[in-house]
């Protein structure tokens, strides 16, 4: 790795480790005992669109995974970070640092339902969120796990992201949300409800015959009413190899 020296195995804390993120040389601090990113987050930091100077927020940042990754993906310049679990904001700050991306990624320790609370109204031009997808808590061996969390609606939920998120956008600024489709007319209800207009949708299948598993959404803080669907992302060959669309989205692939 060119111009970065690696972590020392000391910087690492005990069940952490460094994984490659396969892009301008970054890497990530993760524990894999606790949470780990998935293939959403990647999707959801490719699907958003971020002009230059434009101010972006990350709700449930996590380990700092789409930030990190947005800065290299789009053409913003500003990105911040929001996450409740302090263990989890600690490893994304020094992915941060190991990244030189100090200038760039900031990451705050607070909670979504109050997050108009710890930034200004109105003062982000986009937001990115990759919320829990499961409604309540049954079958959760431990709700206050980072994995329950990450998964369960157990501290936040999609009325929470989207009462917050319309409160810090700017007028027209843009709301990109990873989801399940199986929540899509409670997705589109509840955004319409909050003044975020539904403007582009990208359905995500794990082959071409399969139904989808994730789903892609833009919306428009106080935008009109008119959405685009776009043509579904199919993640794999029938040999089980990735298509080249999905390797062009962890940026492996041919441009297309």
């Amino acid at each position: 790795m060119k111009g970065r020296q690696k972590l020392s195995s000391g910087y690492l804390k005990e069940g952490e480790r460094l994984d490659d993120l396969q892009v301008n040389g970054y890497e990530i601090i993760q524990n894999p005992g606790k949470f780990c990113f998935g293939m959403d987050a990647v999707l959801l930091a490719s699907f958003a669109k971020v002009k230059k100077g434009e101010k972006v927020l990350d709700l449930g940042t996590g380990t700092g995974i789409i930030p990190i990754l947005m800065t290299v993906k789009t053409d913003g310049e500003d990105f911040t970070g929001l996450e409740i679990q302090e263990e989890s904001a600690d490893m994304a700050r020094r992915s941060v640092k190991h990244n030189h991306l100090e200038d760039k990624v900031h990451i705050e320790t607070g909670d979504i339902k109050e997050a108009a609370e710890i930034f200004k109204a109105a003062s982000f031009d986009v937001i990115t969120t990759n919320p829990p997808y499961m409604i309540g808590q049954h079958g959760i061996a431990n709700a206050n796990s980072a994995k329950a969390i990450a998964r369960h609606e157990v501290l936040c939920t999609l009325d929470d992201i989207l009462r917050e998120s319309a409160k810090l956008l700017k007028f027209h600024g843009r709301f990109y949300m990873v989801h399940r489709p199986f929540r899509l007319a409670e997705i589109f209800s509840r955004m319409t409800a909050y003044g975020i207009e539904p403007k582009r949708m990208k359905l995500v299948h794990p082959y071409v015959d399969k139904e989808p598993n994730m789903v892609l959404i833009e919306g428009s803080n106080k935008g009109n009413s008119r959405i685009k669907v776009e043509p579904p992302l199919i993640v794999y060959k029938k040999d089980g190899s990735y298509t080249e669309e999905l390797l062009t989205q962890y940026g492996m692939g041919k441009a297309l």
